[in-house]
């Protein structure tokens, strides 16, 4: 079912909140592209997104929060630059791949020593990451095929499948840019929404 989420209204958060603690995949916007999200604390909820989506457990969901100490619960031995990314690009269009703690019981796929981290600039996500914690996430779209823009879209493709849509409006242009923060000095992974540049700027190089 589709929920408006400008603004997000109590039944839409409710519907929401029961879908992701019963381990279903929910259709949520962001400030760059749909998502679709579990709660990875939940068991098997991982595993039905992945199914969901096509893709491998070789490659792990990264993570929404709904703070940078939301997203420092989730790490260890994070680099300065990285903290200074968190405090100067968040929220915003970057993905942090960082030094993931052992102790965290989130499935987020078969690697265990990193975890890809993003803080949005989005009411919703942010909203739902801070009444249920981290969301693991993927992209509606299939691998290699143009992300979904609207909500419709994503109802469409998916239907019963996913039995909450967040519509946010239209979530068109670039995917977050996303950088490897495990070691002193930044490396760029892919480019997105904010550019390389900007980010080298942040930390001084």
């Amino acid at each position: 079912m589709i929920y408006p989420a400008d603004p997000l209204q109590a039944q839409g958060r409710e519907a929401a909140q029961k879908a992701l603690a019963a381990g279903l995949c929910v259709a949520i916007p962001t400030d760059t592209v749909y998502v679709l999200a579990v709660d990875p604390f939940v068991p098997g909820a991982s595993d039905r997104l992945f199914e969901l989506v096509g893709r491998s457990r070789e490659q792990d969901l990264p993570v929404l929060v709904a703070s940078v100490w939301q997203a420092l619960k989730l790490a260890t031995s994070v680099p300065a630059a990285s903290r200074r990314l968190m405090e100067r690009c968040w929220p915003g269009p970057l993905t942090l791949v960082l030094p993931r703690d052992g102790e965290v019981a989130a499935d987020l796929g078969d690697d265990d020593l990193t975890v890809g981290v993003r803080l949005p600039e989005h009411p919703v996500p942010q909203m739902l990451c801070r009444d249920v914690g981290p969301l693991a996430v993927a992209t509606a779209g299939a691998q290699g095929e143009p992300d979904f823009e609207t909500a419709d879209e994503v109802a469409e493709e998916f239907g019963d499948d996913i039995p909450v849509v967040l519509d946010g409006g239209p979530c068109t242009g670039l995917p977050s840019t996303v950088v490897d923060g495990t070691g002193e000095d930044p490396l760029l992974i892919r480019e997105g929404r904010l550019p390389w540049a900007k980010i080298l700027e942040e930390i001084g190089i």
